[in-house]
C-alpha cells in the first residue's frame, strides 16, 4: 500500500508541475497558533521543488536572538522532512521556512498535544452538552489551541487536509468536541503548559475506517481484512496506468482550455472500493494519515456504538487500531486512553447483553500497554445514546493522563475493575483493582445489578455486602455458587464505586 501511495503522489506531482507554482509548501497541520509537542523531537515536513535546499529557523518572538537553524534538502520527488530538537514548554515562537519562497509561522507554542478521535460522543460539541452557555462564555484559554479536522473520506491516504489551528475562544469552542475540551482544560489547569487538541471524529463511524493497514496486519484474527486490503491494492495497481493516461489527457486539455478561455472540466478520479465511510482505512486515510508523524503525547478514543454487537471481536479491532497508530507514528507505545460506552436501552431490545459483551471487550483492551479506560455507567442516560455530561468524561480521561502520563502518584484515576473471585461456601468473594481508599455504594443503598449462579448457569438476583476492598455475594436460591455477573444489562447503572466516586466497570466471572 505504501509503495502504491508513493507512486500515485509522485506521478500526480510530476503531471501537475506544469500548471502549479513551484516553491515551498507545508501541510495544514503546521500553521499559526499551533502547539508542538514539548520535550520531544518534533518532525516537520512538506514539499518543494526537486532537490531544493531549504533553511528552517525557529526563534522566540520575544527573544529573537535565540535562534535554531535547520538545513534540509528536498528529495528528487520534492518531499522534505526534518526534526526540530526537543524544546521545553513555552513560547510564543516563530518558524520560517525558506527556499524559493518563504513561509512564516507565528504564535507557536510548545506544550502537550493529544489526538482525540472516535464517533458521535467524541464529536459531540460543547454547544450540545451540559451547561453549554456557561461553558462557551467562559472559554477564554489562549494557551489551549484547537485543531478540528473536517469529515472527509478517501480510498487512498491524502497528503493534506483542510483545517487550521485556533485559540480557545467562545466562538471557536462552540462546535469543538466537548470531551476533548474538558480533558484539555483539566490538563492545562494541572500542568500549566500549553495544550494542543486535535479533534478527528465522525458520528456513526465504525472502528475499521479509522484503522491503518498496519493495524489489521498486526492482528491474526483480522487477517481477512488485511488480505482484502492487499487484494484491493493489487487491483488498483492494475488500473493505475489507465488512470494516469486519463490524467495526462486532462492536463493537456485543461492547459489548452485555459489558453483559449474555454470550458475546464473536472479532473478524473481513481475509482476506489474503499472510498466509503464504512470501509477499512477510509477515515484514517483522510483524517489521520495527513497528520502523521506530527509529534503527540497520546490519543483519546470514544467509539464503539456502531460496533456494539461484536463482543470480543471488538477487542481484536481495538488492538488493530492502537497497534496500527503506534506503528505509523513511530513514537513507541504512546498513551491511549478510551471511554467505555454509557448504558443505553436502544442497542438491542431483544438481547440486552450485547452492550455488556462490548464492555467486556473494552475492558480487555487494558491488557495492551499504556492504555486506560474511563467508565461512564453513572453519568450516562439510558434513554439517550448521547449523554450530555461530557465534562466528567473529559475529567476522568484527564485523571488517567495525569496519573499515568504525567506522574501524579497521589491521584485515584480509575474506578474498581474486577480482579478475581473466591468461593466461600454458599457465597463468592470478589476482589478488585483500583478500589481506591475503599469500596462504597454511590447512593448509600444496597448494591445493585448483581446476580449469582450455580452449575446450572441460571443467574438470579443476589445480595452483595462490602467487606473492605472486596464484596461478598450470595443468594438463598443458590447453595453452591460458581459465577457472578455485575451490571450485565445494557441499561445497568450499578451503584458500586470506590470512595473517590469512580464507578465499577460491569463484568462477569464466567465465560458461558
Amino acid at each position: 500500500m505504501k509503495i502504491l501511495i508513493l507512486v500515485i503522489i509522485s506521478s500526480l506531482l510530476f503531471l501537475t508541475q506544469t500548471i502549479t507554482f513551484a516553491g515551498v509548501s507545508i501541510p495544514n497541520v503546521f500553521g499559526n497558533n499551533m502547539v508542538l509537542q514539548r520535550d520531544m523531537p518534533a518532525p516537520i515536513w512538506g514539499w518543494a521543488s526537486p532537490n531544493e535546499a531549504l533553511t528552517i529557523t525557529v526563534l522566540r518572538q520575544d527573544v529573537e536572538s535565540e535562534v535554531d537553524t535547520y538545513i534540509v534538502k528536498a528529495d528528487e520527488k520534492g518531499n522534505w522532512r526534518t526534526t526540530l530538537k526537543a524544546t521545553p514548554a513555552g513560547g510564543p515562537y516563530k518558524i520560517e521556512i525558506s527556499g524559493e519562497n518563504t513561509i512564516e509561522l507565528s504564535d507557536i507554542l510548545f506544550g502537550e498535544v493529544w489526538v482525540c478521535s472516535g464517533q458521535s460522543n467524541m464529536a459531540w460539541s460543547v454547544q450540545q452538552s451540559n451547561n453549554s452557555q456557561e461553558e462557551i462564555a467562559s472559554a477564554n484559554y489562549p494557551m489551549i489551541r484547537l485543531f478540528h479536522i473536517p469529515n472527509e473520506i478517501s480510498g487512498l491516504p491524502s497528503p493534506d487536509l483542510k483545517a487550521q489551528w485556533r485559540p480557545t475562544t467562545p466562538d471557536n469552542i462552540r462546535h469543538f468536541s466537548a470531551v476533548a475540551y474538558s480533558f484539555g482544560r483539566h490538563l492545562y489547569k494541572e500542568l500549566n503548559v500549553p495544550i494542543g487538541l486535535i479533534n478527528s471524529s465522525w458520528g456513526g463511524s465504525r472502528i475499521e475506517p479509522w484503522t491503518p493497514p498496519e493495524g489489521f496486519a498486526s492482528v491474526k484474527a483480522l487477517a481477512s481484512i488485511s488480505e482484502e486490503l492487499q487484494d484491493i491494492d493489487q487491483n488498483i495497481r492494475m488500473k493505475l496506468p489507465e488512470t494516469l493516461q486519463a490524467l495526462e489527457t486532462w492536463i493537456e486539455n485543461t492547459k489548452k482550455a485555459l489558453e483559449d478561455s474555454d470550458t475546464v472540466y473536472e479532473m478524473p478520479e481513481l475509482e476506489h472500493p474503499l472510498k466509503n465511510g464504512g470501509r477499512p482505512t477510509a477515515m484514517y486515510n483522510n483524517m489521520i494519515y495527513p497528520i502523521v508523524p506530527y509529534a503527540i503525547r497520546g490519543a483519546l478514543w470514544y467509539q464503539g456504538e456502531s460496533n456494539a454487537r461484536e463482543g470480543m471481536m471488538y477487542y481484536e479491532k481495538m488492538k488493530a487500531l492502537i497497534q496500527g497508530w503506534r506503528e505509523v507514528w513511530e513514537q513507541g507505545d504512546f498513551p491511549f486512553y478510551f471511554v467505555q460506552l454509557a448504558p443505553w436501552g436502544g442497542y438491542d431490545r431483544d438481547d440486552p447483553t450485547h452492550l455488556p459483551k462490548l464492555w467486556e471487550a473494552q475492558a480487555a483492551t487494558l491488557e495492551l500497554p499504556n492504555t486506560g479506560m474511563v467508565v461512564t455507567t453513572d453519568i450516562g442516560n439510558v434513554k439517550d445514546i448521547h449523554p450530555r455530561n461530557k465534562q466528567d468524561v473529559g475529567l476522568r480521561l484527564a485523571y488517567w493522563a495525569l496519573a499515568n502520563t504525567y506522574g501524579k502518584d497521589d491521584l485515584v484515576f480509575s474506578g474498581p475493575l474486577y480482579k478475581s473471585m473466591e468461593i466461600e461456601g454458599s457465597a463468592i468473594r470478589l476482589s478488585f483493582n483500583h478500589a481506591g481508599s475503599g469500596l462504597a455504594s454511590r447512593d448509600g443503598e444496597p448494591l445493585t445489578w448483581i446476580q449469582i449462579a450455580g452449575e446450572d448457569q441460571q443467574f438470579v438476583d443476589a445480595v452483595a455486602v462490602i467487606d473492605g476492598d472486596t464484596i461478598v455475594v450470595s443468594s438463598d436460591a443458590v447453595e453452591s455458587p460458581v459465577a457472578v455477573r455485575l451490571g450485565w444489562n445494557q441499561i445497568a447503572e450499578p451503584n458500586l464505586m470506590n470512595k473517590e466516586g469512580l464507578p465499577v466497570s460491569p463484568f462477569r466471572t464466567d465465560t458461558w
